[in-house]
């Protein structure tokens, strides 16, 4: 199972340290669609350099907690909290990735510059382009494994290389919290193994991962801790304690995912 040893924060630019490790705080959220209640007193508190698996059946609202985490949907109410303020406060650490479906693959840009379209949160209105945003580009098209391609077209890319540029884009924005939607979903085996060492090696560096999931056989090899939900929260912990055959027959069912699909 993926550990992580760093006490130390990820940051990438000058003058950035931290002593203790961050945490995102998640208290009684609820979110609605107009009237309709998609998540209800959804809490958990979850420390940089760990992986969190969100797992729940077609429907549980994993997209629309994601995304309440990123800012894009308004709460109902419940609160959420990163290094001890408002979490709207720290947007600009906050990178969400949505499912590969949704992405224009075929918008004219090179993986270059989609990377570097990471470093415009960090610029402004006034400051230009400089040297250091372009090592900030060229480290995170290095941890992503992508230098050798990034003059390619991203329409030109397999679905792992996608997957790692829209990555390499949050790592140039030098984002703590990495919010991704399905991120192995459409991947093949070799794939999905390599993004998997990827996020260990992300994590290990410090940052927090939070990304739905849906193939059960694969999460204890991939993550740290497991969020089940159903609307509402079914379990949170680590993955020996809160993904057990038990607690995922709560959020699913006996029919979709029988205990015997958890490995």
């Amino acid at each position: 199972m993926p550990t992580s040893n760093s006490k130390d924060h990820v940051c990438w630019g000058a003058g950035c340290h931290h002593e203790h490790q961050h945490q995102l705080e998640v208290s009684h959220l609820r979110v609605s669609y107009r009237e309709v209640l998609a998540l209800d007193d959804i809490s958990f508190r979850a420390s940089c350099g760990r992986s969190i698996a969100l797992i729940g059946p077609n429907g549980a609202g994993k997209s629309t907690l994601l995304k309440a985490l990123a800012g894009l949907l308004p709460l109902k109410s419940g609160s959420l909290r990163w290094r001890d303020s408002p979490l709207a406060k720290s947007s600009h650490e906050i990178a969400y990735l949505p499912q590969r479906g949704e992405v224009d693959w075929q918008f004219p840009i090179t993986v270059r510059g989609l990377v570097e379209m990471g470093r415009y949160p960090n610029l402004g209105w006034w400051r230009a382009y400089s040297r250091h945003d372009a090592e900030i580009v060229e480290r995170a098209l290095d941890a992503m494994e992508l230098t050798d391609l990034q003059e390619r077209q991203i329409s030109a890319l397999s679905g792992g290389q996608q997957q790692r540029a829209f990555i390499a884009r949050a790592l140039a924005q030098e984002a703590h919290v990495l919010l991704l939607d399905e991120p192995f979903t459409g991947l093949d085996k070799p794939a999905q193994d390599n993004l998997s060492r990827l996020f260990r090696e992300l994590t290990a560096e410090g940052r927090l991962l939070i990304a739905s999931h849906h193939d059960l056989q694969t999460v204890k090899g991939y993550y740290d801790d497991v969020l089940l939900i159903k609307k509402s929260q079914v379990a949170f912990g680590p993955v020996e304690e809160a993904f057990t055959p038990s607690k995922v027959e709560l959020a699913y069912g006996s029919s979709e995912h029988p205990k015997s699909q958890i490995p």
